[in-house]
């Protein structure tokens, strides 16, 4: 028998790693890839979203080797825009506030590119984009929504599988890519590499 690849996750993302083991996948590793996701001057959404998505995998693939664990690298970046605009992942409420006004009563983009660097160091790549339309926000939703946190850090100033889930009002594409990881996309890109995407699937039932 052949020995399990080993799967290493290339984020310190809690909702990528529920994401994926809502598929009925364990990575072995977090390895998070802590590096500068600032946009190059007129940088498109859609080429952030999949350069830092390959940057990440492929310094995480180096880092693995150099300590002597190498395996199947996974990393993923997300990317809200309005037109060619890029919105920021807030860590302030003025940013959140922005962001939020912005996208209030129209649609939007969210690109997330995947990357999934293989044993021989070669990068496999997908880019999944999905449209997403937002209700009008009144003054008193986007305050309380301000001062509930959930937008912290997250691309766009929001979380949709949290209570910014209630604005959407028409979504088009891929959910999980929304939340940070498109689960279809990624299980195929698995399994194109010899990963046994089912191996956590028996006793699932509960």
């Amino acid at each position: 028998m052949s020995e399990k690849l080993k799967l290493i996750l290339a984020s310190g993302s809690p909702r990528r790693l529920a994401l994926l083991n809502q598929a009925g996948i364990t990575p072995d590793l977090l390895m998070p890839a802590d590096m500068d996701e600032t946009p190059e001057r007129g940088e498109l959404p859609r080429r952030l979203a999949q350069r830092l998505a390959t940057a990440k995998g492929e310094l995480v693939a180096a880092r693995a080797r150099e300590a002597g664990t190498p395996g199947l690298v996974l990393a993923a970046d997300t990317v809200v825009a309005v037109g060619r605009r890029i919105l920021p992942k807030p860590d302030i409420q003025e940013e959140a506030d922005a962001c939020l006004r912005l996208l209030s009563g129209r649609g939007h983009r969210v690109y997330t590119g995947i990357c999934l660097v293989d044993q021989n160091g070669y990068s496999h790549t997908r880019l999944v984009e999905t449209r997403v339309r937002f209700k009008r926000l009144s003054g008193m939703e986007l305050a309380d929504y301000l001062a509930c946190g959930e937008w912290r850090g997250k691309a766009g100033g929001y979380a949709i599988q949290g209570i910014a889930g209630s604005f959407v009002l028409k979504l088009v594409g891929s959910y999980t890519g929304v939340v940070g990881l498109p689960l279809s996309e990624t299980v195929s890109l698995l399994a194109g590499q010899g990963y046994d995407v089912r191996a956590g699937w028996a006793g699932c039932a509960t």
